[in-house]
């Protein structure tokens, strides 16, 4: 945990700790001295430089180079999967403990680093202080939760019943081998370092390629890692572009299970191609369209909080963002006024900065998504409630900023079915809850949903009938997000997740390793 002894999850983002913000500015300057450096990648603890550098700046402000990155090619992705091949036998023959030591060591060292790594996740992909606070933590609390698993289970060793005195059965789970590990930019910590630690502490080695908005969160976890004790043979790291590098790890048969976490086009991709010669687990966790309902019964003011949190949180960029909400007609009016007057306060700017809530979407394109969709919600007939443009003024004109967005527009318009992973929210009345449960599972996504409601009965109600692997129940700090690893596991249903197994929970580990019965005979 953060050396403070102040507790950092999601749920804290509205604390406020002057010794947590002191930490924090020093860790600012720390990171900003990092910036516009050259930086290799690794294989097998060697520094390499592929085919040449490629620059990475930050949506914060365009004049700010972040680094420039080696290119690594096809070759140097064969040449890392082939050395964590090579290294397996002796990583996964390590007793279970001796690797459980190491990755605790490992995330001591994380919580250690975590203001300087918030604060350059803060430049490079433009997350709020206390949401990169939070991006870091969670991934040492990730790390830790595997161990523990590891650790629960004695290794995942359980002796079995016997049809003899003479004989001794086992079940017993042992890693797969070689893992590829293909992580994006909005969580470039936690969905990097929760499924590498996953893999490694169940004993396979691991081949990390990160985000190219995220390359140097990406080096900075892996230095973390192999600082805290895990061998260079263990663990891997490529910047370099997903049609030579993603597309290696995926097809190489040395690789023997992969985790990927993006959109469902490129996720689908991966499950359906990456197993060929026999099957191999692929765990994809593929983004979102996730709902929240309000119920006539509920607490506007907790809902209209937990709503705005969820949808404007890292400006709408989370698999997990709400970006629909379906209102019972009674209370509606209300509802909406309270979440455009609560947005309207929030502060959108530089997210170095305390105050900041929201702060820039990462790229162009991005933008160009953000104002297609204003567009066509005008175009149709519907109504921009508040925002709908790129912010241009000051410093900001040099960033890429647009304002949390709220649209009414009818509910078969694209918005309320498209994942756009921008700050924009639609909301719309419903007559029953049975209709907003319908509409709520009328999508391919699965993956987390929200309901606010004071009547025990229509909880139970919701609970039972919504489709999502991650749900919250009147939760101001967030309607569909905040989850935390031993208390929230995260994963989701249909097209959001291959796998049914949830990140932080008691089944994700197992999903590293594979049951052989051990049966011995003994005369």
């Amino acid at each position: 945990m953060a050396r403070t002894g102040f507790r950092i999850t999601y749920a804290t983002m509205s604390a406020d700790n002057e010794q947590l913000h002191q930490s924090y500015e020093r860790g600012v300057e720390t990171a900003k001295s990092w910036l516009g450096k050259r930086h290799p990648f690794y294989v097998n603890g060697e520094a390499r430089e592929g085919e040449g550098y490629d620059e990475e700046r930050s949506p914060i402000d365009r004049d700010i180079v972040i680094g420039e990155f080696a290119r690594a090619s096809r070759q140097d992705a064969k040449d890392a999967i082939a050395a964590a091949k090579s290294f397996s036998p002796q990583w996964s023959g390590l007793p279970w403990q001796e690797r459980v030591k190491i990755m605790r060591q490992a995330a001591d060292v994380i919580s250690d680093r975590v203001y300087e790594l918030a604060a350059l996740m803060a430049i490079e992909v433009g997350k709020s202080r206390l949401e990169a606070l939070g991006d870091v933590e969670e991934t040492a609390d990730l790390i830790r939760y595997y161990c523990k698993q590891v650790e629960d289970h004695q290794g995942f060793s359980f002796q079995m019943g016997a049809l003899s005195e003479k004989e001794s059965n086992r079940s017993v789970l042992r890693p797969y081998g070689v893992w590829g590990v293909i992580s994006p930019f909005n969580f470039p910590m936690a969905l990097a370092g929760g499924p590498a630690g996953g893999a490694l502490v169940a004993g396979n080695t691991v081949v990390l390629k990160p985000s190219h908005q995220g390359y140097f969160t990406g080096l900075k976890l892996y230095e973390a890692l192999t600082d805290g004790g895990v061998p260079a043979g263990a663990l891997h790291v490529l910047t370099g572009p997903g049609r030579t590098v993603g597309d290696e790890i995926y097809t190489n048969p040395d690789v023997d299970g992969i985790t990927f976490t993006g959109s469902y086009t490129v996720g689908m991709q991966i499950y359906r191609n990456f197993a060929k010669e026999y099957p191999k687990p692929a765990i994809c966790e593929m983004g979102g369209k996730n709902p929240a309902i309000v119920s006539a019964k509920a607490d506007l003011d907790k809902a209209a909080e937990g709503v705005m949190r969820s949808a404007f949180g890292f400006s709408g960029q989370k698999c997990s963002a709400c970006s629909r909400v379906y209102v019972q007609r009674p209370v509606y009016e209300e509802f909406k006024r309270r979440l455009v007057e609560k947005t309207s306060q929030l502060k959108v700017g530089d997210p170095l900065q305390k105050e900041t809530y929201t702060g820039p979407v990462i790229n162009e394109q991005a933008v160009e998504t953000f104002e297609k969709a204003v567009e066509d919600v005008r175009a149709a007939g519907g109504e921009v409630l508040l925002g709908g443009e790129r912010i241009v003024e000051g410093d900001l004109e040099r960033g890429l900023f647009v304002r949390p967005t709220i649209v009414e527009v009818p509910v078969d318009h694209r918005v309320w079915k498209e994942e756009l992973f921008v700050p924009f929210v639609a909301v719309a009345p419903v007559d029953s809850l049975d209709d907003a449960l319908k509409l709520a599972n009328e999508t391919e996504y699965g993956l987390t949903a929200g309901f606010f409601s004071e009547d025990r009965g229509e909880i139970e109600r919701f609970l039972e009938g919504i489709e999502a692997g991650v749900v919250y129940v009147n939760r101001r700090a967030g309607a569909t997000t905040g989850a935390w690893p031993g208390m929230q596991p995260f994963g989701g249903w249909k097209g959001s997740g291959t796998s049914g197994k949830a990140g932080g929970g008691l089944h994700y580990v197992q999903q590293y390793l594979r049951e052989q019965s051990q049966t011995v005979i003994e005369d």
